[in-house]
């Protein structure tokens, strides 16, 4: 690391040049990442995508993607006025270029499409599957404003608004690009506020901060350049903003510190950016495996989603690493004791001042170490308890922002009892091979599903071939969009829509497709070798929650063993990894148990805009919050141990600790500030999947650099004594000892001088 070092300072220019040039090349791509990622989910081999696939394909279905357009505060459309109304609309959506068909009371007088109370309905127009849907809302969105600007000249009450899974996924992706701007914004006056207290001047306040926006634009940009290979999802943005600053700011924080600490010691510039590189370096680059480690286990959920996230944390945590251990370097050696420019503060309230208070701080843990175990424990161990009560599924009630025009849409529906029509399950059964749905036998078991799913409290209309039509043979009597819709071009698959009941929450209607999936085919149709695949967004939905569910485990198992390895490998040592492990472990189960509080029990929850509790907590909450917080928990606790490690060589065990509390607890403390700053900013948002990240990212970062790394760990620290360097120290002699043999062995040098 050292040469590596030496390097970097030596050749500082080229250095700063090579980082101008990616960020001149990644800016514009960083720019479009908003429209540039997916918006849509996918679950690697789900049976929704099958059916999804069938609808596009097989079927050839101008409903296979659909929205609803939602008209309230209207006429009925039975009336006249109503009917006439509701032509114009339906004939302004339908020009709109990529729209494949419309369904509404026009087509058939279907009581279905007339609201509860005889006002508002709505229209089911379906979208070009063959391309990318979502590029379809903002032009009908845009169709649709201009027709109700000249509509409210005669109707001004009258409201047209777009939801179904498509609209709200593109609401969604502007919803998580808003949150983002917010919380930078947020975030940038707090965290430059926190530096200047913490090195009193602007200049090394300043250059964290720039670190950390580096990384989010670098990483965006590299973000949308995988993205025409890989698909990404738009998902990352959040946790590449929140990550990006956080650990951007945590690690250049630390160089900083290294380098004014080796300037103040005597040190030139050159050599106190080579010291700053070389110490600081090796430690953010085991601290950025570990963080590296939790997101790369990401991966291993089948989930377009997490997998972004994982990919999107990877890239930051590499870039974080890499600006903190090149370029900041490369930048301190040309500045030199520049960076002391702009002092706000006199250097008694700087970062180095603080030492004596936390080497009185080392001196009484180290005095008193199963007291502060236990006093320090207790509470932690109480707030952990707690996340045993966490539940997690989507929570009930409208919990997307109040500002999405798809959520408006979704009430709108709620109030016309016919909510049900933007979560229908789509059931395809597929007729024994050879054998087409017309077939006798084939019929009746269409049939007899069909059936089975009307008789469920929870459907409020199951409709099929079966249920329109008394006998296969009259087929060709309905119109041909409607027969593209219910039975494939082979004739070998058919289509039940089934529409969930009123007020039949989204999670209800999640089960019912898990029970459809799970029952046997042939008790369920009455006909060996038929099929039935279950899709719809609420069968997409148990899918990726029982994903989660059966990957969580696996996830743990290799986040723990990965980061156990890696730490052994780094620090040489087993005790020490283990006990860090075990403490992160602590760290994560604080923030569940303070989530469940907070969000389920609603203490204090009105805080963070919440106006109620949850029902249950987002299950992707879990899995990423354990595979991020076990990353940055690890941070601090390099931070200590390595410094601890440099110490204790020339000072004894007790003395190291002292000595390793006194030149990080400042350190760990303004980057654990900085950190929770960061990740409470996004608590503040309208986004309620971020704000509850966000919040237990928050609180385990807080709690962690507290309780966890300051007090416990220092110690279990004092309490391990020389076994916690086992078994490094003994390698370590032995390569002493060899070394010596060795020049023992070798000839006696003559003096020059003779």
């Amino acid at each position: 690391m050292r040469r590596f070092a030496e390097l970097v300072v030596r050749r500082r220019a080229w250095v700063v040049g090579i980082w101008l040039l990616a960020l001149l090349a990644l800016v514009p791509a960083a720019a479009r990442v908003e429209h540039s990622l997916d918006v849509s989910a996918t679950v690697d081999g789900s049976e929704s995508g099958v059916v999804d696939s069938l609808l596009a394909g097989r079927f050839d279905s101008p409903f296979a993607r659909f929205a609803v357009l939602v008209i309230d505060d209207v006429p009925a459309p039975g009336s006249p006025e109503g009917r006439a109304l509701l032509a114009r609309v339906v004939e302004n959506v339908a020009a709109v270029p990529g729209v494949s068909g419309t369904l509404s009371y026009l087509d058939g007088a279907d009581s279905l499409f007339i609201g509860a109370g005889g006002h508002g309905t709505f229209v089911i127009v379906g979208l070009d599957a063959r391309g990318q849907p979502e590029r379809l809302v903002e032009p009908l969105r845009a169709s649709t404003r201009r027709l109700g600007a000249e509509l409210r000249a005669t109707h001004p009450e009258m409201t047209l608004r777009w939801t179904g899974e498509t609209p709200v996924n593109v609401d969604i992706r502007e919803a998580s690009a808003r949150e983002s701007r917010r919380g930078e914004q947020r975030v940038l006056p707090l965290t430059l506020v926190l530096l200047l207290v913490a090195f009193g001047t602007v200049a090394a306040a300043v250059l964290p901060i720039a670190a950390g926006a580096l990384a989010i634009v670098i990483t965006l940009g590299l973000a949308v350049v995988i993205h025409s290979v890989y698909p990404l999802s738009v998902l990352l943005q959040n946790t590449v903003s929140m990550i990006g600053l956080g650990l951007g700011i945590d690690y250049a924080l630390l160089t900083v510190s290294r380098f004014r600490e080796a300037v103040a010691a005597g040190l030139g510039r050159h050599a106190a950016a080579v010291e700053a590189a070389h110490h600081a370096g090796s430690t953010i680059v085991l601290s950025g495996a570990a963080v590296f480690i939790g997101f790369a286990a990401l991966l291993l959920l089948p989930l377009s989603e997490i997998r972004s996230i994982g990919v999107g944390g990877m890239i930051v945590v590499a870039v974080s690493v890499l600006i903190a251990a090149t370029l900041l370097p490369a930048l301190l050696a040309l500045l030199g004791r520049r960076v002391e420019a702009g002092r706000l503060l006199p250097k008694r309230l700087g970062l180095p001042s603080t030492d004596r208070m936390w080497a009185a701080w080392g001196r009484g843990v180290v005095a008193r170490p199963v007291l502060v175990l236990i006093l320090a424990s207790a509470p932690l161990l109480l707030l952990g308890w707690q996340a045993t009560r966490m539940r997690t599924d989507l929570p009930r009630g409208n919990w997307l922002p109040a500002e999405m025009e798809s959520a408006a849409a979704l009430a709108d529906l709620a109030d016309m009892r016919r909510d049900g029509i933007a979560s229908t399950l789509r059931v395809v059964v597929a007729a024994p091979a050879g054998r087409t749905v017309l077939d006798d036998d084939a019929w009746a078991a269409l049939g007899r599903t069909t059936a089975y799913l009307q008789a469920d409290p929870r459907v409020a209309r199951a409709q099929s071939l079966a249920s329109i039509l008394p006998q296969p043979s009259m087929y060709r009597m309905l119109p041909a969009e409607t027969l593209r819709g219910l039975l494939s071009e082979d004739r070998r698959y058919g289509l039940i829509e089934v529409i969930p009941a009123p007020g039949v929450h989204f999670n209800d209607v999640s089960e019912l497709a898990r029970e459809i999936a799970a029952l046997d085919d042939v008790s369920l149709t009455g006909l060996p070798g038929a099929d039935v695949l279950v899709g719809g967004l609420p069968a997409f939905n148990a899918e990726y929650l029982d994903v989660l569910r059966r990957g969580l485990p696996g996830v743990i198992g290799l986040v723990v063993l990965a980061t156990l390895l890696a730490l052994v490998i780094g620090l040489r040592s087993l005790l020490v990894p283990i006990k860090a492990v075990a403490l992160n472990l602590v760290s994560v189960a604080a923030a569940f148990g303070a989530v469940v509080l907070v969000f389920q029990d609603g203490y204090g929850a009105r805080f963070i805009g919440l106006d109620a509790p949850l029902s249950a907590v987002f299950p992707a909450v879990p899995v990423l919050v354990f595979c991020i917080v076990f990353g940055l928990s690890m941070d601090y606790e390099i931070f200590l141990v390595t410094r601890v490690r440099e110490a204790r060589l020339r000072l004894g065990e007790a003395d190291a600790i002292v000595e390793g509390l006194s030149k990080t607890g400042a350190v760990i403390t303004s980057a654990a500030a900085v950190m929770v700053v960061v990740f409470g900013a996004f608590t503040l948002g309208d986004f309620l999947f971020v704000k509850v990240l966000g919040f237990a990212l928050a609180v385990a970062v807080l709690v962690d650099a507290t309780l966890v790394r300051l007090a416990i760990g220092p110690a279990l620290l004092r309490l391990g004594g020389r076994w916690n360097w086992w078994p490094g120290d003994r390698l370590r002699r032995q390569h002493d000892a060899a070394r010596a043999t060795a020049t023992s062995s070798l000839p006696p040098m003559h003096d020059a001088r003779s």
